[in-house]
């Protein structure tokens, strides 16, 4: 149990906080806590909360994870694959030697034919290492030497509910935990005040019509539901029914918690089930988020010069760059995984004009988290991961103009970056052919992703298995291999 609370649930806790030193020496408590029990000015025990005993198997490269999920599935060949020699194809149709009967979405699958689409994009090599990117995305390019691309990413998925259920539970089918759920359980957190796993979401400008997002992309799954993924809402209260009723005040919750807290443990030793023991420190959790939430939240403190970084629409509460931001802010303040999921990203149809926006809307700030965490250090700590579910076709969905065309689902091959602690800097890895439509050299699967991201936070993803329904459950399931060329 960590000290401070048990300094404190050693004091009866209506006397004292009913009485009239109660509050104040709450307070005091708090003032001198980091110094007294060794926490940091964020609040964050310098010891691990939780987690497997005997994880990590091994020395982690990084400590946490932001993932920056694009949902929707950005176009590979518009961004980050640069493909100049198609342009001596426009229009003609996909050769069958490459498209070699791979199955269609029921968007494209009546089309007669499937008319190569040139990006009408430039592209422009960058910094020391010379890798390519697209002029969509100029603060990117000034941190490329940063970035770490995959290029040769593929996934089993065709559709994008299935792909991105894929990604977050490694199966397409919903019910598994979720990557960040997996953490939870086997790493626990740095941070007794915020949970260890949080999930932020935004609207794309490209296209505000998007797919939808379930809180099952977050759940825990058969884990405990202690893990699952707290949802920061874009509106009101950052988290459900954190806020007091009216006419509430502190000292009333705390004693109806006690009591609340005294019913459950009684239930627990009647019933033995373990989700009485989640309820218990879950409620403990929201009670102390009500004061550290509304702290984090609050980005009025913080320089001018570093939200000019992130954009202008930091200020902009559920915008992509306000989520960035706060993405910053829970790392240092050492939450274990961060996944911020922005949506926009289907260009079936009109796709120059919406990639523009979806661009506008996350170049700044991907770039500007990049470099945020550095100046203070925590790059060296973090993992950033940033790509979508899928790639996106060569060939145009609908009519092909030299102003416009879309494009259809891809799993074949799509392109990812990463960024931080355990990765190799300004490397692009991985090949796929003249059309981007086939990977031809070292191809990475969802699964050896995951397997991947587990070994730079210190996990044998073969090693971090729950027992469900008679088996040994994994992130990877019977797959996975590490990508050695990619880690630091």
């Amino acid at each position: 149990m960590d000290p401070l609370i048990q300094l404190q649930d050693s004091i009866n806790r209506r006397t004292f906080l009913k009485g009239g030193a109660g509050l104040g020496l709450t307070a005091l408590f708090t003032l001198m806590g980091g110094e007294a029990f060794g926490l940091d000015g964020f609040g964050n025990t310098r010891k691990r909360i939780g987690g497997l005993k005997d994880l990590p198997h091994f020395t982690p490269k990084a400590k946490r994870v932001i993932y920056l999920f694009q949902s929707g599935a950005p176009s590979q060949m518009d961004l980050f694959d640069p493909k100049p020699g198609l342009e001596k194809f426009r229009g003609e149709n996909l050769p069958d030697s490459i498209r070699n009967g791979q199955r269609l979405t029921g968007m494209t699958s009546g089309q007669k034919t499937f008319p190569v689409a040139p990006t009408i994009f430039k592209f422009q090599k960058h910094g020391q290492s010379g890798i390519e990117l697209t002029e969509l995305m100029p603060h990117l390019a000034g941190i490329i030497d940063e970035l770490c691309f995959i290029r040769s990413m593929n996934t089993e998925a065709i559709n994008h509910d299935p792909a991105v259920t894929f990604f977050q539970t490694g199966s397409q089918l919903a019910g598994r935990p979720s990557i960040g759920s997996w953490m939870s359980y086997g790493l626990g957190t740095e941070n007794r005040d915020l949970p260890a796993f949080v999930v932020m979401t935004s609207v794309g400008s490209g296209r505000k019509d998007d797919q939808p997002l379930y809180d099952r992309l977050w759940g825990s799954g058969f884990l405990p539901t202690q893990h699952q993924g707290v949802k920061f809402r874009n509106s009101g209260d950052p988290v459900l029914y954190l806020s007091d009723p009216d006419g509430m005040d502190r000292a009333t919750r705390r004693e109806m918690l006690d009591d609340l807290s005294g019913l459950n443990k009684l239930k627990l030793l009647s019933a033995k089930d373990p989700e009485i023991s989640t309820r218990i420190s879950q409620y403990e959790l929201a009670f102390r988020m009500q004061t550290s939430v509304p702290e984090l939240t609050d980005i009025s403190k913080e320089p001018s010069s570093i939200k000019e970084m992130y954009g202008p629409n930091v200020n902009i509460p559920g915008s992509f760059a306000f989520n960035c931001l706060l993405a910053r802010r829970l790392s240092e303040r050492g939450v274990r995984f961060v996944q911020l999921f922005h949506m926009g990203w289907d260009h079936h149809d009109g796709l120059p004009k919406a990639i523009r926006l979806q661009c506008e809307d996350v170049d700044q700030p991907s770039a500007a988290l990049i470099t945020d965490l550095k100046q203070r250090g925590l790059l060296d700590e973090t993992l950033v991961v940033w790509g979508g579910e899928f790639g996106r076709t060569v060939y145009s969905q609908g009519e092909l103009t030299m102003q416009s065309y879309g494009r259809d689902h891809h799993p074949r091959c799509f392109t990812i970056w990463m960024a931080g602690a355990g990765v190799k800097k300004g490397i692009a890895y991985g090949k796929t052919d003249d059309y981007s439509y086939n990977i031809i050299e070292n191809p990475v699967s969802v699964h050896d992703l995951h397997a991947t991201i587990l070994h730079i936070l210190g996990i044998d993803h073969t090693r971090l298995t729950f027992r469900y329904q008679g088996r040994d459950f994994r992130l990877t399931d019977v797959f996975g291999d590490l990508v050695d060329a990619v880690m630091a």
